[in-house]
């Protein structure tokens, strides 16, 4: 979609710099919709992506004293008989808002093809399509037509977007959240401000007419979203520096920290969907040493997080995943003086709080070695169907590909997990 945009310099030398241009994070492709409806509350989703591939023996579902169990010790939770890694410690005390499942299956194995995967639901390639993302499907599902804030912002990262469904649907990027969104200042008054977007409305005819219908739409979809958000207040919400010092400390002075901070002030703001990525959890070597300094990032920005959403009583509206594309294995490799684990689709973690979900549950379990799952196995298609119905999302439910085929939000067989809905 970059490619068919009006390019930065393009617009500068057409003298409309500061109404429209384009980042490098490709953030002005589409912004929809913050708010609910009138009348209406529908929910929100904060994904915490750890990418590379989380251990859960080492995280949700330990084994000490086992002899691939490693060095960490189990703690109790604030539910009885719930445990979980000592690394952990503010978020042992949130668990009753928490249901830790401990029986991922997957069929992925490789880091590209499991992250679309677990994005979207579909396997990569399949049937020559290229699938959305979760967070566009709730941008397109929960997201109002009208508010200017996206509905979709990735932070740190953005790789998955809206496939198939188009350009309004992409997310908004932010590399950093320290930073925030730039470009949204134009750096003129108000009078000088409608001249160049008066301007710009005159390029676009020029534009429309020498280009398809599809390049046309979606470039007045660019500069119309972009025009609305430069002069929307709710622009704030992107700023962490209007965050008092002691609540934005809580949250660690880290780039993962920062973003679960933005992610609360922008689903606060009415942004539906919110994805943070921490990386570095690929740890083939020296496993415990970086899954400790991982986990010590993790605990506050999360725990935090659940705090404050709580506090504002946004919990019960605000769904908060925490999960990578696959677990890593049971058994510790050795690769000389810093033995790790390498990757494991087969069992895994994953962590789903508030959203109205019964929480201070753990769904599933593996067997003695955390090697295979005996106990309510959760597909990707499970997972997903999972989380459409949290949020309010029917899963049946049918998009059309442009080519005019109905492509289901998830396919078949898909299984939600009853007991997240069980009062």
């Amino acid at each position: 979609m970059f490619n068919e945009m009006m390019s930065r310099r393009q617009m500068l030398k057409a003298g409309v710099a500061g109404v429209a241009g384009l980042s490098a994070s490709n953030w002005l492709d589409i912004l929809a919709a913050r708010a609910s409806e009138p009348g209406q509350r529908t929910k929100s989703c904060i994904l915490l992506w750890m990418a590379g591939g989380p251990t859960h023996k080492d995280t949700w579902d330990l084994r000490p004293g086992t002899d691939h169990g490693g060095p960490f010790r189990q703690i109790q939770t604030a539910v009885n008989g719930i445990q979980i890694s000592e690394h952990f410690p503010q978020f042992a005390r949130l668990t009753n808002h928490a249901a830790i499942i401990r029986s991922m299956t997957t069929p992925e194995g490789a880091h590209a093809r499991a992250s679309y995967n677990l994005h979207t639901g579909y396997r990569e390639g399949a049937g020559g399509v290229v699938y959305p993302a979760m967070g566009s499907i709730v941008a397109k599902e929960l997201g109002s037509e009208t508010a200017a804030l996206p509905n979709f912002v990735s932070v740190g990262a953005g790789r998955y977007g809206a496939g198939f469904l188009g350009a309004r649907y992409q997310p908004l990027v932010v590399t950093d959240a320290a930073r925030g969104v730039e470009n949204l200042r134009s750096g003129v008054n108000a009078a000088q401000f409608d001249s160049r977007v008066n301007l710009l409305d005159e390029l676009e005819q020029g534009f429309h007419s020498n280009h398809g219908a599809h390049v046309a739409q979606a470039h007045r979809t660019t500069t119309q979203r972009a025009v609305t958000l430069m002069r929307d207040t709710g622009t704030r919400a992107f700023d962490i520096a209007r965050e008092p010092a002691a609540s934005a400390a809580a949250y660690g002075a880290t780039p993962f920290g920062r973003g679960c901070l933005m992610a609360r002030r922008l689903v606060e703001a009415g942004v539906k969907f919110v994805e943070v990525t921490l990386g570095g959890w690929d740890t083939h070597q020296n496993n415990f040493e970086r899954v400790r300094q991982l986990s010590g990032q993790v605990d506050p920005a999360m725990s935090a997080l659940v705090r404050d959403l709580h506090d504002r009583s946004l919990l019960n509206d605000t769904l908060v995943i925490w999960m990578g594309e696959f677990g890593r294995t049971p058994r510790i490799n050795q690769r000389g003086a810093q033995p790790g684990r390498d990757h494991y689709p087969r069992a895994w973690s994953s962590v789903m709080v508030g959203g109205g979900i019964r929480g201070g549950q753990v769904i599933g379990r593996t067997d003695a070695e955390a090697a295979t799952v005996v106990d309510r196995p959760v597909t990707t298609l499970d997972f997903m169907a999972t989380v459409c119905r949290t949020l309010g999302i029917d899963h049946n439910k049918q998009n059309q590909h442009p080519n005019g085929r109905p492509i289901r939000i998830v396919d078949r067989p898909a299984n939600p997990i009853t007991q997240l809905f069980q009062a």
